[in-house]
């Protein structure tokens, strides 16, 4: 299937036709990560909705807080933080 690129604005974009959205089970509006590969394909899949139990499973429990954090532990409280 041949796509033409249209300009829109100060963006270019490639219209689908309905059919491929419907095969693809996806419609307009929806959020899609883009990503080109090597050899000049561009690879579209959906944006994945994470659940908190999701984000929670990818944490190590036993990993060490960042470097970064540090001086946040040991500062005193400048106004009305509660302890």
């Amino acid at each position: 299937m041949e796509v033409t690129l249209r300009k829109y604005g100060n963006s270019t974009v490639a219209v689908l036709p309905a059919a491929v959205l419907r095969d693809l089970g996806i419609k307009a509006g929806q959020a899609m990560s883009l990503e080109t590969t090597g050899d000049g394909k561009i690879v579209l899949t959906r944006k994945r909705k994470y659940t908190l139990a999701d984000l929670i499973a990818q944490c190590d429990p036993k990993a060490s807080p960042p470097a970064d954090l540090a001086p946040w532990d040991s500062a005193k409280p400048v106004g009305g933080e509660v302890w």
